[in-house]
């Protein structure tokens, strides 16, 4: 009874007459007509996207190569400024200690030199001093004994 129900005479669940092509052509036609107006232009905008996306994707890794050869080319001159600037330091260090010893060397034999001056004119006028009193004690002697010979 099922089969006489589901292929049974008119009324039934398929009818087996004109209406199954004429359907089968709906299907096809409806499925041609959703393709060309619906499928076609979301699947090209779709593949717009996808190509717009992977364009997108392509260039930003691109530029995030470019920028990490950017970044260790800057750590690099970063590190070489240090080391010239490091290495600046040392030489202004050196040059200002070379500096200060030649400043001292020169202070100190001027000083030295200053001070044999002085030294040298303290003792011309020692030995001035010295013949001074040499001749003041012999023209005193004298007079000594020039009164003690007055005298006698």
């Amino acid at each position: 009874m099922a089969s006489f129900i589901l292929f049974g005479a008119e009324g039934g669940l398929f009818d087996l007459d004109a209406t199954l092509p004429l359907m089968a052509v709906q299907v096809v036609l409806l499925t041609f007509i959703l393709n060309s107006l619906f499928f076609k232009p979301v699947g090209k905008v779709v593949e717009e996207r996808e190509g717009y996306v992977f364009k997108s994707r392509a260039e930003a890794k691109k530029k995030l190569a470019e920028v990490q050869t950017l970044e260790a080319d800057l750590k690099q001159q970063l590190k070489e400024a240090r080391q010239s600037a490091q290495s600046v330091i040392n030489e202004a260090e050196e040059d200002s200690n070379k500096l200060y010893q030649e400043a001292l060397s020169l202070a100190t034999s001027e000083a030295n030199a200053s001070r044999e001056q002085a030294r040298r004119e303290i003792d011309s006028q020692k030995d001035s001093a010295i013949n001074q009193l040499k001749r003041d004690s012999d023209q005193l002697g004298d007079l000594i004994v020039q009164r003690l010979l007055a005298e006698k």
